[in-house]
């Protein structure tokens, strides 16, 4: 009875949120593409905001203009994909009304475009963080690569200071949708209380990919330290599809949850979609994963 009412919870939807740029524009494509396998719907959200209002004015045209834009998304990837695309146009602020969205039509995934650290200072830029740290539903952070044939190759990473069931749980799921081999990539500690966590959460992780037959290897970190960098070189080398990462939100910033671990992930050069499962939800979302699993 647990399990069905966690499952009300959620709609089967990937909600896309866009600010009608081009980075924007893959996300959606990668977005379609990901709900086609999933067998979801496809929500593309606007937040009308003062940047909304004064892109308006210098194109010299009405809001209707951004009705049109949403339309026109709706009809090219329905015919395309044959997915069920709604669209919203939503008056708020991009901190806080993109999550209520999906709170709101409850959806299970968001896909969210950034044009990475040096480019637009908002949401879609640095400050996509905010958005992504106080998700209440995982997101999968694109920049400008392509959604290709879907995700092949998932680098898992494992390190001690964070539980990796929910990770596990969309993993699985991932893995079964798309064939893939997921690549577990083990922090190095100095510290032996904190190399035998290690070890005991990656036995745990295995035990469940050994019994769901899912492909993996794994391969431990060169050194202790930089362990991002280490994530990211290693992601390139095993030609990533896809890095599932549980975010770590540290306070650097005052009303910013930021971290070295979260940028340098999210915005890496070398542009492989990023998926961040926040732990905050971790009571709700296992439940409805495992079930689903």
């Amino acid at each position: 009875m647990a399990k069905a009412n966690e499952e009300k919870k959620y709609n089967s939807i990937v909600m896309i949120p866009t600010d009608f740029s081009d980075t924007c524009g893959n996300a959606i494509s990668h977005g379609v593409k990901l709900a086609k396998f999933l067998g979801y719907k496809v929500c593309i959200l606007h937040i009308i905001n003062k940047e909304t209002k004064s892109a308006l004015k210098r194109k010299n045209v009405g809001p209707d203009y951004i009705d049109w834009r949403l339309k026109e998304y709706k009809k090219y990837y329905e015919k395309k994909y044959a997915v069920t695309v709604d669209t919203m146009a939503v008056e708020g602020s991009i901190f806080s009304t993109i999550n209520e969205v999906a709170v709101q039509i409850k959806a299970n995934l968001m896909v969210l475009g950034t044009h990475g650290k040096k480019g637009l200072q908002h949401v879609f830029g640095s400050y996509a963080l905010k958005v992504v740290i106080d998700s209440p539903i995982p997101v999968v952070v694109v920049q400008k690569r392509s959604f290709k044939e879907g995700y092949g190759n998932i680098v898992f990473p494992i390190g001690s200071d964070v539980d990796p069931r929910q990770e596990v749980q969309w993993v699985k799921l991932m893995a079964k949708l798309f064939n893939s081999t997921v690549h577990l990539f083990q922090a190095v500690e100095r510290d032996a209380a904190l190399s035998s966590k290690i070890s005991i959460i990656t036995r745990q992780i295995t035990d469940v990919f050994d019994g769901e037959k899912i492909p993996y290897e794994i391969t431990k970190a060169e050194k202790p330290g930089d362990f991002t960098s280490q994530i990211i070189s290693y992601s390139v080398y095993k030609h990533a599809d896809l890095v599932m990462i549980m975010t770590q939100p540290n306070i650097d910033v005052p009303g910013f949850s930021l971290s070295a671990w979260n940028e340098g992930l999210m915005f890496n050069e070398a542009q492989i979609p990023v998926m961040c499962v926040n732990p905050v939800q971790l009571g709700y979302m296992y439940y409805e994963w495992s079930m689903l699993a």
